[in-house]
C-alpha cells in the first residue's frame, strides 16, 4: 500500500485494514448522508451497472494531506465488491494545492457512492490537522511542539488526530490514543488538579509527584498561584536537578502577580505573554538554574509562535491544542466526473488529471 516517509522522524509506517477498526454500522450507511442512500437504492432499481469515476479535492494551496491510508480501508472495507473498483491516491503527507485530485475511485456507483460524504469528512479532518501542524512547525524553528489536543475535541477523534499530528512531524502527544496507529504514548506529568490537592502547595505536589515517579524529571505547572517566577524559583530551589522545566498556563483573564508593582502600560500583561517568560529566564538563570526548561500552553496558534521565535523569547516547548483540531483548513468536495468512459459532471467540475495518482492495489494487507 501506501508508505508514508516521515524524514522528519526518520520513520516510516504502513497503514491497512488491519490498522483502522471501523463500526459495523458504517458499511451499513449509518454515517452517510441520508440523500446518498437514497440514491444508492434508485441507482440500484432504475440505473444499475453504469461504470463512473468520483474524485475528491480541497481548495487550497501547500495543505499536507492526511486520511487517504484511512479512506481507502473505508473503501476496502465498506463498500460493496471493492475487489472490482479501481482505486488512484496520493500518500498521506503529500503536499497538495487547490483542486488537485488527491484521490479517484472506478466502479458502479452503487457499490460504493453511499461512502462519499464518510470520505470527505476523515479527509478532511485529517488534512486540517496535519496542516495545522505543519504550519506551527514552520514558524516554531528548532523549538519542539507538544500536542495537548486531546481535551478539545471528542475523545474519538483522538486516535485519527493523533496520528495526522504524527504525519504532520510531531510525535510528542498527550495520550496514548494519539499514538495508537504509530505506536507512540502519551506524555506528561502534573495537572493542576495534584496541586490543588496537595492545597496548593506546588512543591509538595512536585514532590509527592517524584517519590512516585522516582525515575522522572518533574516538569511541574506553576501558575497555579499566579506568581509564575517566584513559585518557579521555590520549585527550583527544593528540587535542583530533579526539576526538568515549569509549565506556564496562566489563563487570558489573569496578570501573573509579577506584575503588581511593574509598569505594564506599554504591552497586554494578561496570560502567558512574552514580557512574563522573559522575566521568569532571567530569574531562572540568575540563581544558576539555567537547565530548568519553560514550556508555555494556553491559546498558541502558528501566529503567535511566529512571533514569539522572531521576538526570541526564551521558550523550551510549546503545548498546542485548540489551533491543531479546532481549526478547519481544507475542506474536500467528491464528485462524480465520468460516466462509462466519457466526460459527465457538474458545470465548473471535470476528471482533473494528475501525474501523482498512483493505483492502489487490493487487497493491502
Amino acid at each position: 500500500m501506501h508508505e508514508i516517509e516521515l524524514k522528519k522522524l526518520g520513520k516510516i509506517t504502513r497503514l491497512t485494514n488491519k490498522t483502522f477498526q471501523f463500526e459495523r454500522e458504517l458499511g451499513e450507511g449509518f454515517y452517510a448522508a441520508n440523500y446518498f442512500l437514497k440514491s444508492n437504492k434508485i441507482v440500484k432499481e432504475h440505473a444499475p451497472n453504469h461504470i463512473v469515476t468520483m474524485q475528491w479535492f480541497q481548495r487550497r494551496d501547500g495543505a499536507m494531506l492526511c486520511g487517504i491510508d484511512e479512506a481507502i480501508a473505508v473503501i476496502h472495507t465498506c463498500a460493496i465488491h471493492p475487489e472490482e473498483l479501481v482505486i488512484e491516491a496520493l500518500n498521506d503527507g503529500d503536499i497538495i494545492d487547490n483542486m488537485e485530485p488527491v484521490l479517484k475511485v472506478t466502479g458502479k456507483y452503487e457499490n460504493f457512492g453511499f461512502l462519499e460524504s464518510v470520505i470527505d469528512g476523515i479527509l478532511a479532518r485529517r488534512t486540517s490537522v496535519a496542516t495545522n501542524v505543519r504550519e506551527v512547525l514552520k514558524v516554531a524553528g528548532n523549538t519542539p511542539v507538544f500536542s495537548m489536543a486531546d481535551r478539545q475535541d471528542d475523545y474519538h477523534t483522538q486516535v485519527g488526530d493523533g496520528y495526522a499530528t504524527y504525519v504532520a512531524g510531531i510525535d510528542r502527544v498527550s495520550t496514548d490514543a494519539q499514538g495508537k496507529w504509530w505506536g507512540g504514548k502519551g506524555m506528561g506529568t502534573m495537572p493542576h488538579a495534584l496541586i490543588q490537592i496537595c492545597g496548593g502547595d506546588v512543591i509538595k505536589a512536585a514532590q509527592i509527584y517524584h517519590e512516585t515517579f522516582p525515575n522522572e524529571k518533574v516538569t511541574a505547572l506553576i501558575d497555579y498561584n499566579n506568581d509564575v517566577v517566584n513559585d518557579s524559583l521555590k520549585l527550583a530551589r527544593v528540587l535542583k536537578t530533579d526539576l526538568n522545566g515549569v509549565r506556564i498556563d496562566t489563563s487570558k483573564s489573569l496578570i501573573d502577580h509579577y506584575f503588581d508593582d511593574k509598569d505594564t502600560s506599554g504591552f497586554d500583561p494578561h496570560g502567558v505573554c512574552k514580557e512574563l517568560v522573559f522575566a521568569l529566564r532571567e530569574a531562572l538563570d540568575k540563581e544558576g538554574f539555567n537547565y530548568v526548561k519553560i514550556i508555555v500552553s494556553s491559546s498558541f496558534s502558528a501566529q503567535k509562535i511566529k512571533e514569539w521565535n522572531e521576538l526570541k523569547v526564551p521558550v523550551d516547548l510549546y503545548g498546542v491544542g485548540t489551533y491543531f483540531v479546532n481549526n478547519t483548513t481544507c475542506g474536500f468536495t467528491g464528485d462524480l466526473v465520468m460516466l462509462d468512459g466519457k466526460p459527465q459532471a457538474k458545470e465548473g467540475r471535470a476528471n482533473y488529471p494528475s501525474k501523482r495518482l498512483k493505483k492502489v492495489p487490493y487487497p493491502i494487507y
